[in-house]
């Protein structure tokens, strides 16, 4: 174990926010020895009085003091911490990629005039000015916030819930599956709640004078096409987020895993909290690409839709092509998914890690010992 005698460790929540008369008595251990019950999850809470802190000048484990008490794993207030965790990660970093979601979006609607990434951001901003680049912000905003809140936090409870299920060696043996389940399962909520916000904003970035933003956009989408109209693009929605966050999350659970084992000398829970969270952004743009390539035949599937009333699958298959449907926007796609899933890993284990929690993945379950 690591001997730490560090009183002046910086936080990400200032210290000036914690009220001095109510010492933190709950501290979160990172070198613990296995919790077998929880599956794949075996780090533990422990409690102890600041004083012998303070006094001993020197803890056998790495401790991360929480800002209040502490959060027990897999409590409501762990789930609660999540869902923070994932509305901060995905709202604000798909509105700043509105742009270059517009483009994209264009680019998969109307390929003979948004012909490349350098033209398209010259035709939006000749013909709608710089305002023009976050054309559909609002829709994009409230959507993938609410997407975000649903997709981590029921992620977070899935993979437990299916860990339980397995038990402590299946739980080991079968990990990326479990993965593989919880984001899955997680996904099929999270599209619920973004469709109707995803249908509105290709509608206003996609269709000039249809509306200029939320505000209007979504009376008059829902007189256009009704209330069902807002999920029409639903199936080809889960076609696109489920592989999409399925290779999202199994890919930065393994990566990283994979990166404390062979690129960091250091175990991970003798690394600063700052490279931990280094490490799930480099972990989380990797798997940004393999998202992006696995998910992108959808994508163009569901701009289509969206954009062309009435229109279905058959008619996006015949007018853009199979290759057109694999390829058309994918380079624009990587570069802005990459950026985006290594930003939200960094900004959600940034979160779990100022609430007293451990970053996300990174070690290797031990299989039960059998009796």
């Amino acid at each position: 174990m690591m001997a730490v005698a560090d009183n002046s460790r910086q936080y990400l929540i200032p210290n000036f926010l914690y009220s001095p008369s109510v010492p933190s008595k709950r501290l979160f251990d990172l070198d613990v020895p296995v919790n077998t019950n929880h599956g794949l999850y075996h780090s533990t809470f422990i409690s102890k009085p600041s004083a012998s802190n303070s006094s001993s000048g020197a803890s056998r484990s790495f401790m991360i003091p929480a800002p209040t008490e502490k959060i027990e794993m897999f409590s409501p207030a762990y789930y609660a911490t999540c869902t923070v965790g994932g509305i901060l990660s995905c709202g604000p970093t798909h509105t700043a990629v509105t742009p270059l979601d517009l483009v994209k979006c264009n680019m998969q609607i109307d390929p003979s005039k948004y012909k490349s990434i350098r033209s398209g951001f010259g035709v939006l901003f000749k013909e709608q000015g710089v305002r023009g680049f976050f054309k559909g912000w609002a829709p994009t905003l409230l959507g993938y916030s609410a997407q975000g809140a649903c997709k981590y936090g029921f992620y977070e409870f899935f993979k437990k819930y299916y860990s339980d299920i397995a038990g402590p060696e299946y739980a080991a043996k079968y990990k990326t599956l479990i993965y593989l389940a919880g984001s899955a399962s997680a996904e099929v909520i999270a599209d619920v709640v973004l469709c109707p916000m995803e249908a509105v904003k290709v509608r206003v970035q996609t269709q000039p004078g249809f509306a200029r933003g939320l505000a209007d956009g979504l009376p008059r989408f829902i007189r256009s096409e009704g209330y069902a109209g807002l999920y029409k693009g639903l199936v080809p929605l889960w076609g696109r987020q489920i592989p999409y966050t399925m290779m999202k999350f199994a890919t930065f659970e393994n990566i990283v895993e994979l990166l404390y084992k062979h690129a960091i000398p250091t175990p991970k829970e003798q690394c600063s909290r700052s490279l931990q969270i280094g490490v799930s952004f480099v972990g989380g743009y990797i798997a940004g690409v393999f998202c992006a390539i696995v998910s992108h035949p959808a994508d163009n599937l569901v701009s289509f839709l969206n954009n062309a009333k009435g229109a279905t699958a058959s008619d996006a298959i015949k007018k853009l092509g199979l290759w057109g449907l694999l390829t058309r926007g994918l380079p624009l796609r990587i570069v802005m998914i990459g950026t985006l899933t290594g930003a939200q890993w960094g900004i959600y284990d940034a979160v779990k890690v100022s609430a007293g929690l451990p970053t996300t993945g990174g070690v290797t379950p031990p299989a039960a010992a059998k009796a």
